[in-house]
C-alpha cells in the first residue's frame, strides 16, 4: 500500500490519506462482517422461511450498498481537497490569486459568493437590514414547471377530455368485468366454490380426495373418519352443516375457534373438492373406534340410505383401488 500511494501523492498529502485509512478501517471490518454474515446465512437458511431470507439479503444489499456509496463520496471528497490544495500551492508559487473551482453541488443551486452579495443588495430595507434579491435554484425551479405541466395533462385527461376513468369508475369497470367473467365460468363449469360444487362419486375422483385426506385429515379425524380430536364424520351429526356445500365450505374457510385452519391457500378448488366428496362419501360407514356424535342430526342431500349405499359401494372400490397401487 505505502508503494502505491507515496508516488501520488507529496508527502503531506500522503500523511492525510493514511490517517484517512486508519481512521476508516472499522469501514472494512464492518463489510468483512456483512460478507460473513451472508455465509452464515446460506449455510443456516434451512431455519427461516424463503421471505424471510429474501428480507435479509435484500437488507444486507442495501446496507452494504450504503457502505460503498458512502465510502466513494469520502473518498471523492478527499480527492477534492487535496486536488484543491495542490491548485493553491500552485497558485501561490506562480504568485496568483487562487479562485476555488465552484463544486458541483454550487453548479446547481447557482450559489453567489459571499464577497460578491452586494450585486444582489435590494432597495428594500428595514431597521438597517437589506434584502437580497436571491433566485429560485434552477433544480427547483425545473421541479416546479414539471408538476404544472403534470397538472394540466392531469386535469385534462381526466376531467375535460375524459381520455382516462376516475378511480370510481376504473373500480366499476374492474369490478363489472370480474362479475362477468365469474359468471362465464360458473356457467362453463370451470369455477368450485361452495356454490357450485356437488358430490361426485366418480372412484378416480373420491381416490384422489382420500389421499388428500390422508396426507391432511387423518391426524385430527382418524383415517377412517371415526374422529380423534375431530368429529366422527360418518355418522349424521354435524357441527356446521352435512351437506356437500356445507363441508366444502368448512374445509376451505376452516373452523378457527375449534382449531381447524383453512385449506383455502393449501388446496385448489379441485382438490378441495375431491376431499369434501371423499368426506360426504364416509356417511353411513362403519369406523372402528367412533367417536361419540356432536351436533345436530342432519338429513342428507336426498335419502340418506341412499347416499349410504352409493359411498359404502365407491368407498370400498377406492379402498381396493388404493391398496393395490
Amino acid at each position: 500500500m505505502n508503494q502505491i500511494l507515496r508516488p501520488l501523492f507529496n508527502k503531506r498529502n500522503y500523511s492525510i490519506m493514511k490517517n484517512y485509512i486508519n481512521n476508516k478501517k472499522y469501514i472494512l471490518l464492518l463489510m468483512g462482517f456483512l460478507g460473513t454474515s451472508g455465509v452464515f446465512a446460506q449455510g443456516s437458511g434451512e431455519g427461516i422461511s424463503n421471505d424471510a431470507a429474501m428480507y435479509i439479503i435484500l437488507g444486507l444489499v442495501f446496507l452494504v450498498a450504503l457502505i460503498v456509496l458512502g465510502t466513494a463520496g469520502i473518498l471523492l471528497s478527499l480527492l477534492n481537497t487535496l486536488t484543491q490544495r495542490d491548485a493553491e500551492k500552485k497558485a501561490k508559487e506562480k504568485g496568483v490569486e487562487y479562485v476555488p473551482e465552484p463544486s458541483v453541488w454550487d453548479k446547481l443551486n447557482k450559489f453567489i459568493p459571499v464577497e460578491d452579495e452586494e450585486s444582489l443588495l435590494t432597495d428594500h430595507e428595514y431597521d438597517g437590514i437589506r434584502e437580497l434579491d436571491n433566485h429560485l435554484p434552477p433544480w427547483w425551479l425545473a421541479l416546479f414547471y414539471i408538476t404544472i405541466v403534470f397538472g394540466a395533462i392531469y386535469i385534462f385527461g381526466y376531467h375535460v377530455g375524459n381520455w382516462w376513468p376516475l378511480q370510481a369508475q376504473e373500480y366499476d369497470n374492474q369490478m363489472t368485468a370480474a362479475a362477468e367473467l365469474k359468471a362465464q365460468q360458473v356457467a362453463s363449469g370451470d369455477v368450485i366454490d361452495e356454490n357450485s360444487v356437488t358430490y361426485n362419486e366418480d372412484a378416480t375422483f373420491l381416490g384422489q380426495g382420500k389421499r388428500i385426506y390422508d396426507m391432511n385429515c387423518v391426524a385430527c379425524h382418524s383415517n377412517d373418519g371415526g374422529g380423534s380430536v375431530g368429529p366422527n364424520l360418518t355418522d349424521n351429526y354435524w357441527l356446521h352443516g352435512g351437506s356437500i356445500k356445507e363441508i366444502f365450505s368448512s374445509i376451505k374457510y376452516g373452523i378457527p375457534d375449534k382449531g381447524m385452519i383453512s385449506w383455502e391457500s393449501s388446496l385448489s378448488p379441485e382438490q378441495l373438492s375431491q376431499v369434501s366428496s371423499y368426506v360426504y362419501s364416509l356417511i353411513g360407514t362403519t369406523p372402528a373406534n367412533p367417536k361419540e356424535a356432536q351436533g345436530e342430526l342432519v338429513q342428507a342431500e336426498g335419502s340418506v340410505e341412499a347416499v349410504v349405499v352409493e359411498s359404502d359401494s365407491t368407498v370400498q372400490e377406492v379402498a381396493d383401488t388404493t391398496a393395490v397401487e
